[in-house]
């Protein structure tokens, strides 16, 4: 496992509950700015393995980016579940939810 790769899992590990981050912040914290689609895949990859919280990860433009509809939907309900507002098109308001920098 590359160092890029367990940076990711970490930070992921570590989003606090009811709050979110896109996936060109963690790309940017776990050093390549330029690889968000990377931890795209990360994301998809070793989720279950790590037990990640992938609800947690959204889009920069503040939207779920889940095209299929049942995962949509678990995401939508996992944010609800710990106090996140999430709009009828899949939108969080990242200046309120949005975890570090």
């Amino acid at each position: 496992m590359t160092s890029f790769t367990e940076k990711v899992i970490d930070i992921i590990q570590n989003i606090p509950e009811g709050k979110v981050m896109t996936y060109g912040q963690i790309a940017r914290l776990a050093g390549n700015h330029r690889a968000a689609r990377q931890v795209a895949r990360i994301l998809h990859s070793m989720s279950k393995k790590y037990g990640l919280p992938w609800h947690r990860v959204i889009n920069a433009k503040g939207q779920i980016a889940i095209a299929d509809e049942g995962a949509y939907q678990e995401q939508v309900m996992n944010l609800q579940m710990e106090g996140v507002e999430v709009g009828v098109n899949g939108s969080v308001d990242l200046d309120k939810y949005q975890a570090g920098s």
